[in-house]
Protein backbone atom coordinates (compact mmCIF):
# COMPACT_ATOMS: atom_id res chain seq x y z
CA UNK A 1 0.00 0.00 0.00
CA UNK A 2 1.15 3.47 -0.59
CA UNK A 3 2.35 5.45 2.19
CA UNK A 4 0.70 9.07 2.80
CA UNK A 5 3.39 11.69 1.52
CA UNK A 6 6.07 9.48 0.54
CA UNK A 7 6.75 8.40 -3.31
CA UNK A 8 7.86 4.88 -3.28
CA UNK A 9 5.32 2.18 -2.74
CA UNK A 10 8.08 -0.41 -1.47
CA UNK A 11 11.59 -0.18 0.11
CA UNK A 12 13.26 -3.24 -1.65
CA UNK A 13 16.54 -3.77 -0.90
CA UNK A 14 19.94 -2.18 -2.84
CA UNK A 15 21.34 -3.90 -5.59
CA UNK A 16 24.70 -4.83 -4.16
CA UNK A 17 23.12 -6.73 -0.85
CA UNK A 18 23.84 -10.53 -0.58
CA UNK A 19 20.25 -10.87 0.84
CA UNK A 20 17.14 -9.97 -0.88
CA UNK A 21 14.51 -9.47 1.62
CA UNK A 22 10.48 -8.46 0.52
CA UNK A 23 7.59 -7.50 2.93
CA UNK A 24 4.69 -9.45 2.20
CA UNK A 25 1.30 -9.80 3.87
CA UNK A 26 -0.75 -13.11 4.16
CA UNK A 27 -4.14 -11.41 5.37
CA UNK A 28 -4.14 -12.15 9.20
CA UNK A 29 -4.73 -9.33 10.89
CA UNK A 30 -5.57 -6.50 8.37
CA UNK A 31 -8.19 -4.15 9.64
CA UNK A 32 -11.46 -4.01 8.19
CA UNK A 33 -11.38 -1.70 4.83
CA UNK A 34 -11.94 2.20 5.26
CA UNK A 35 -10.33 2.11 9.15
CA UNK A 36 -7.73 4.04 10.09
CA UNK A 37 -5.67 1.94 10.87
CA UNK A 38 -5.55 0.06 7.51
CA UNK A 39 -3.33 2.70 6.47
CA UNK A 40 0.82 1.94 7.42
CA UNK A 41 2.17 3.94 9.98
CA UNK A 42 4.00 7.15 9.17
CA UNK A 43 7.38 6.75 8.14
CA UNK A 44 9.78 9.34 9.64
CA UNK A 45 12.68 11.17 8.08
CA UNK A 46 15.86 10.75 9.45
CA UNK A 47 19.50 12.37 8.77
CA UNK A 48 22.38 11.20 8.90
CA UNK A 49 25.95 13.73 8.31
CA UNK A 50 27.84 13.02 5.82
CA UNK A 51 31.77 12.88 5.68
CA UNK A 52 32.50 13.23 2.31
CA UNK A 53 36.28 14.96 1.28
CA UNK A 54 35.53 16.74 -1.27
CA UNK A 55 32.62 18.75 -2.54
CA UNK A 56 32.69 19.10 -6.21
CA UNK A 57 32.22 16.26 -8.72
CA UNK A 58 33.37 15.96 -11.72
CA UNK A 59 31.28 14.48 -15.09
CA UNK A 60 32.63 13.70 -18.60
CA UNK A 61 29.27 13.10 -20.37
CA UNK A 62 28.56 13.90 -23.75
CA UNK A 63 24.91 15.22 -23.50
CA UNK A 64 25.21 16.97 -20.22
CA UNK A 65 26.44 20.65 -20.15
CA UNK A 66 28.35 20.97 -17.37
CA UNK A 67 31.49 19.16 -16.19
CA UNK A 68 31.12 19.78 -12.46
CA UNK A 69 28.60 19.78 -9.88
CA UNK A 70 27.92 19.71 -6.17
CA UNK A 71 25.13 18.48 -3.95
CA UNK A 72 24.65 19.21 -0.33
CA UNK A 73 22.73 16.03 0.55
CA UNK A 74 21.80 12.87 -0.39
CA UNK A 75 18.56 11.15 -0.76
CA UNK A 76 15.71 13.71 -1.28
CA UNK A 77 12.82 14.52 0.88
CA UNK A 78 10.45 15.26 -2.14
CA UNK A 79 10.11 11.63 -2.59
CA UNK A 80 9.45 12.27 -6.56
CA UNK A 81 8.99 8.79 -7.61
CA UNK A 82 11.06 9.23 -10.94
CA UNK A 83 14.06 10.84 -9.59
CA UNK A 84 17.23 9.62 -11.39
CA UNK A 85 19.33 9.52 -8.32
CA UNK A 86 17.15 6.53 -6.54
CA UNK A 87 19.81 4.41 -7.51
CA UNK A 88 22.60 5.90 -5.87
CA UNK A 89 21.72 5.04 -1.95
CA UNK A 90 21.95 1.19 -2.97
CA UNK A 91 25.96 2.52 -3.17
CA UNK A 92 25.13 3.43 1.12
CA UNK A 93 23.46 -0.30 1.55
CA UNK A 94 19.79 1.29 1.68
CA UNK A 95 16.91 0.81 -0.74
CA UNK A 96 16.73 3.31 -3.52
CA UNK A 97 13.07 3.10 -2.50
CA UNK A 98 11.03 4.51 0.76
CA UNK A 99 15.11 4.97 2.45
CA UNK A 100 16.04 7.40 -0.65
CA UNK A 101 13.49 9.69 0.42
CA UNK A 102 13.17 9.17 4.38
CA UNK A 103 16.94 8.44 5.25
CA UNK A 104 18.95 11.27 4.39
CA UNK A 105 22.64 12.22 4.15
CA UNK A 106 23.64 16.11 5.16
CA UNK A 107 26.88 17.46 4.22
CA UNK A 108 27.73 20.22 6.31
CA UNK A 109 30.93 20.59 5.63
CA UNK A 110 30.35 21.13 1.55
CA UNK A 111 31.04 25.09 1.88
CA UNK A 112 34.51 24.70 3.41
CA UNK A 113 35.52 21.94 1.30
CA UNK A 114 34.40 23.76 -1.84
CA UNK A 115 36.65 26.99 -0.25
CA UNK A 116 39.35 24.74 -0.08
CA UNK A 117 38.94 23.64 -4.12
CA UNK A 118 38.62 26.56 -5.35
CA UNK A 119 41.53 27.93 -3.67
CA UNK A 120 43.69 25.12 -5.35
CA UNK A 121 46.73 26.55 -8.14
CA UNK A 122 45.08 24.82 -10.80
CA UNK A 123 41.31 24.94 -10.54
CA UNK A 124 40.11 26.56 -14.00
CA UNK A 125 36.61 27.95 -13.52
CA UNK A 126 33.70 26.67 -15.54
CA UNK A 127 29.88 27.36 -14.36
CA UNK A 128 29.12 24.91 -11.30
CA UNK A 129 25.66 23.10 -11.18
CA UNK A 130 24.17 22.72 -7.94
CA UNK A 131 21.36 20.22 -7.39
CA UNK A 132 21.61 18.04 -10.23
CA UNK A 133 21.32 14.66 -8.36
CA UNK A 134 19.06 15.54 -5.27
CA UNK A 135 17.01 18.69 -4.89
CA UNK A 136 19.48 21.77 -2.89
CA UNK A 137 16.30 23.05 -1.61
CA UNK A 138 14.35 20.18 0.28
CA UNK A 139 12.54 20.73 3.30
CA UNK A 140 15.73 19.97 5.44
CA UNK A 141 17.82 23.00 3.76
CA UNK A 142 15.27 25.08 6.45
CA UNK A 143 17.62 23.64 9.13
CA UNK A 144 20.81 23.04 7.99
CA UNK A 145 20.99 25.71 5.21
CA UNK A 146 24.06 24.14 3.18
CA UNK A 147 22.93 25.23 -0.24
CA UNK A 148 23.06 29.01 1.62
CA UNK A 149 26.49 28.39 2.59
CA UNK A 150 27.58 27.23 -0.90
CA UNK A 151 26.02 29.93 -2.47
CA UNK A 152 27.92 31.86 -0.07
CA UNK A 153 30.96 30.87 -0.98
CA UNK A 154 30.07 30.86 -4.52
CA UNK A 155 29.53 34.84 -4.65
CA UNK A 156 32.77 35.60 -2.96
CA UNK A 157 34.62 34.07 -5.55
CA UNK A 158 32.70 34.77 -8.07
CA UNK A 159 32.08 31.94 -9.05
CA UNK A 160 29.37 31.22 -12.04
CA UNK A 161 26.17 28.45 -10.71
CA UNK A 162 23.64 26.98 -11.97
CA UNK A 163 20.79 25.76 -9.54
CA UNK A 164 17.80 23.47 -10.44
CA UNK A 165 15.38 22.67 -8.26
CA UNK A 166 11.13 22.14 -7.68
CA UNK A 167 11.60 24.09 -4.11
CA UNK A 168 10.23 27.68 -3.22
CA UNK A 169 12.68 28.23 -0.68
CA UNK A 170 15.17 29.24 -2.98
CA UNK A 171 13.56 32.23 -2.62
CA UNK A 172 14.95 32.57 0.67
CA UNK A 173 18.42 33.45 -0.87
CA UNK A 174 17.19 36.04 -3.29
CA UNK A 175 19.64 38.24 -1.30
CA UNK A 176 22.71 36.43 -2.69
CA UNK A 177 21.34 35.37 -5.96
CA UNK A 178 19.84 38.65 -7.58
CA UNK A 179 23.11 40.44 -6.95
CA UNK A 180 25.24 36.78 -8.36
CA UNK A 181 22.29 37.26 -11.36
CA UNK A 182 23.15 40.99 -11.93
CA UNK A 183 26.61 40.43 -12.96
CA UNK A 184 25.69 37.50 -14.85
CA UNK A 185 27.08 34.52 -12.51
CA UNK A 186 23.84 33.00 -11.69
CA UNK A 187 20.33 31.33 -13.34
CA UNK A 188 18.09 28.81 -11.81
CA UNK A 189 16.18 25.93 -13.48
CA UNK A 190 12.45 25.26 -11.74
CA UNK A 191 11.20 21.58 -12.19
CA UNK A 192 7.67 21.62 -13.07
CA UNK A 193 6.08 18.22 -14.32
CA UNK A 194 2.36 18.82 -14.37
CA UNK A 195 0.00 21.52 -13.42
CA UNK A 196 -2.53 19.16 -12.25
CA UNK A 197 -2.47 18.69 -8.70
CA UNK A 198 -3.65 15.56 -8.27
CA UNK A 199 -1.19 14.11 -9.87
CA UNK A 200 1.67 15.88 -8.65
CA UNK A 201 0.36 14.86 -4.94
CA UNK A 202 1.32 11.27 -6.21
CA UNK A 203 4.12 11.74 -8.21
CA UNK A 204 6.05 14.26 -5.98
CA UNK A 205 4.59 13.97 -2.80
CA UNK A 206 6.60 16.45 -0.98
CA UNK A 207 7.09 18.94 -2.97
CA UNK A 208 5.64 22.56 -3.40
CA UNK A 209 2.18 22.48 -5.67
CA UNK A 210 3.05 23.38 -9.45
CA UNK A 211 1.06 26.48 -9.08
CA UNK A 212 3.57 27.43 -6.19
CA UNK A 213 6.69 26.78 -8.38
CA UNK A 214 4.96 28.75 -11.47
CA UNK A 215 4.71 31.86 -8.25
CA UNK A 216 8.36 31.01 -7.45
CA UNK A 217 9.45 31.56 -11.38
CA UNK A 218 7.59 34.92 -11.48
CA UNK A 219 9.80 36.36 -8.43
CA UNK A 220 12.94 35.23 -9.52
CA UNK A 221 12.55 36.87 -12.78
CA UNK A 222 10.93 39.85 -11.00
CA UNK A 223 14.42 40.06 -9.04
CA UNK A 224 16.30 39.67 -12.15
CA UNK A 225 17.55 35.67 -11.82
CA UNK A 226 16.95 34.11 -15.20
CA UNK A 227 14.57 31.81 -14.68
CA UNK A 228 13.77 28.70 -16.95
CA UNK A 229 11.83 25.62 -16.51
CA UNK A 230 12.41 21.95 -16.57
CA UNK A 231 9.08 19.86 -17.96
CA UNK A 232 10.81 17.11 -17.13
CA UNK A 233 9.89 14.20 -17.22
CA UNK A 234 7.60 13.17 -19.86
CA UNK A 235 5.84 10.50 -19.14
CA UNK A 236 3.80 9.19 -21.85
CA UNK A 237 -0.34 9.22 -21.62
CA UNK A 238 0.01 10.61 -18.07
CA UNK A 239 1.70 13.78 -18.26
CA UNK A 240 2.67 14.64 -21.96
CA UNK A 241 -0.60 16.22 -23.16
CA UNK A 242 0.48 19.27 -20.75
CA UNK A 243 3.28 19.96 -22.83
CA UNK A 244 1.90 23.15 -24.26
CA UNK A 245 -0.02 24.45 -21.67
CA UNK A 246 3.17 23.68 -19.15
CA UNK A 247 5.06 26.14 -21.76
CA UNK A 248 2.28 28.28 -21.90
CA UNK A 249 2.04 28.62 -17.98
CA UNK A 250 6.06 29.24 -17.56
CA UNK A 251 6.45 31.85 -20.21
CA UNK A 252 3.37 34.20 -18.66
CA UNK A 253 4.89 33.70 -14.94
CA UNK A 254 8.38 34.85 -16.35
CA UNK A 255 10.18 31.62 -17.86
CA UNK A 256 13.29 32.77 -20.51
CA UNK A 257 14.05 29.26 -20.80
CA UNK A 258 12.71 25.52 -21.04
CA UNK A 259 13.96 22.43 -21.41
CA UNK A 260 12.58 18.51 -21.51
CA UNK A 261 13.65 15.02 -20.51
CA UNK A 262 12.08 11.90 -21.33
CA UNK A 263 11.70 9.49 -18.19
CA UNK A 264 14.20 7.59 -17.33
CA UNK A 265 14.14 3.97 -15.56
CA UNK A 266 17.65 2.44 -14.83
CA UNK A 267 18.40 0.03 -12.60
CA UNK A 268 15.89 0.29 -9.60
CA UNK A 269 13.97 2.90 -10.51
CA UNK A 270 12.12 0.23 -13.20
CA UNK A 271 10.96 -1.69 -10.57
CA UNK A 272 9.72 1.55 -8.14
CA UNK A 273 8.26 3.56 -11.69
CA UNK A 274 5.88 -0.27 -12.09
CA UNK A 275 4.63 -0.41 -8.64
CA UNK A 276 4.10 3.35 -8.27
CA UNK A 277 2.37 3.15 -11.63
CA UNK A 278 0.01 -0.02 -10.98
CA UNK A 279 -0.82 1.52 -7.30
CA UNK A 280 -2.32 4.86 -8.89
CA UNK A 281 -2.80 4.83 -12.34
CA UNK A 282 -3.91 1.10 -12.84
CA UNK A 283 -5.88 1.31 -15.84
CA UNK A 284 -2.58 3.30 -17.66
CA UNK A 285 -0.15 1.40 -16.62
CA UNK A 286 0.13 -1.04 -19.58
CA UNK A 287 -0.59 1.68 -21.93
CA UNK A 288 2.30 3.76 -20.45
CA UNK A 289 4.42 1.33 -20.42
CA UNK A 290 3.82 -0.11 -23.85
CA UNK A 291 4.72 3.35 -25.21
CA UNK A 292 7.80 3.32 -23.08
CA UNK A 293 9.31 -0.14 -24.78
CA UNK A 294 8.30 2.01 -28.12
CA UNK A 295 10.52 4.82 -27.80
CA UNK A 296 13.47 2.42 -25.73
CA UNK A 297 13.85 0.44 -29.03
CA UNK A 298 11.33 -2.63 -27.07
CA UNK A 299 12.87 -1.71 -23.58
CA UNK A 300 12.06 -0.06 -20.47
CA UNK A 301 15.33 2.14 -20.45
CA UNK A 302 17.98 2.41 -23.04
CA UNK A 303 21.20 4.23 -21.84
CA UNK A 304 22.67 5.26 -25.27
CA UNK A 305 24.42 8.59 -25.06
CA UNK A 306 22.49 11.08 -27.36
CA UNK A 307 18.93 9.49 -26.72
CA UNK A 308 18.67 8.52 -22.91
CA UNK A 309 17.02 11.98 -22.40
CA UNK A 310 14.52 12.20 -25.39
CA UNK A 311 14.20 8.94 -26.83
CA UNK A 312 13.59 7.26 -30.03
CA UNK A 313 11.15 6.76 -32.58
CA UNK A 314 7.44 8.16 -34.22
CA UNK A 315 6.26 8.68 -30.62
CA UNK A 316 9.20 10.24 -29.20
CA UNK A 317 9.83 12.52 -32.20
CA UNK A 318 6.71 13.59 -31.97
CA UNK A 319 6.99 15.31 -28.22
CA UNK A 320 10.44 16.48 -29.65
CA UNK A 321 8.47 18.28 -32.12
CA UNK A 322 5.71 19.76 -30.08
CA UNK A 323 8.00 21.27 -27.39
CA UNK A 324 9.95 22.85 -30.18
CA UNK A 325 7.25 23.97 -32.06
CA UNK A 326 5.45 25.56 -28.75
CA UNK A 327 8.65 27.09 -27.93
CA UNK A 328 9.23 28.82 -30.92
CA UNK A 329 5.46 30.33 -30.79
CA UNK A 330 6.30 31.21 -27.30
CA UNK A 331 9.37 32.77 -27.98
CA UNK A 332 11.25 30.93 -25.36
CA UNK A 333 14.58 30.32 -25.82
CA UNK A 334 16.00 32.31 -27.76
CA UNK A 335 18.67 34.35 -25.50
CA UNK A 336 20.10 32.11 -23.80
CA UNK A 337 23.06 33.36 -22.14
CA UNK A 338 26.38 31.80 -20.93
CA UNK A 339 27.34 32.91 -17.69
CA UNK A 340 30.41 34.79 -16.91
CA UNK A 341 33.87 32.98 -15.94
CA UNK A 342 36.11 35.80 -16.42
CA UNK A 343 35.41 37.24 -12.44
CA UNK A 344 36.48 34.83 -10.58
CA UNK A 345 38.50 35.29 -7.68
CA UNK A 346 39.35 33.59 -4.24
CA UNK A 347 38.81 36.74 -1.70
CA UNK A 348 42.18 37.35 -0.31
CA UNK A 349 42.71 35.80 3.40
CA UNK A 350 44.78 36.95 6.43
CA UNK A 351 48.27 36.15 5.58
CA UNK A 352 48.13 35.84 2.07
CA UNK A 353 50.83 37.49 0.06
CA UNK A 354 49.71 41.16 -1.86
CA UNK A 355 49.74 41.07 -5.55
CA UNK A 356 52.51 42.88 -6.88
CA UNK A 357 49.96 44.35 -9.88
Amino acid sequence: MPRKGRGAVSNATGRFEPTHYERTDDGWGRATPGDSDDEPPPLRTTVTLDTSRSAIVRNQSPDIPFDRSINPYRGCEHGCIYCFARPTHAYLGLSPGLDFESRLLAKPDAPKLLADELRKPGYQVEPLALGTNTDPYQPIEREFKITRGILEVLRDYNHPVMITTKSTLILRDLDILAPMAAKGLARAALSITTLDPDTARVMEPRAPRPERRLETVRALSAAGIPASVLTAPIIPALNDWEIERLLEASVAHGAVDAGYVLLRLPLEIKDLFIEWLEAHFPKRAKHVLALMREMRGGKLYDAEFGTRFSGKGPYAEMIAKRFRLACNRLGIGKKRRRLDCSQFMPPPRTGDQLALF
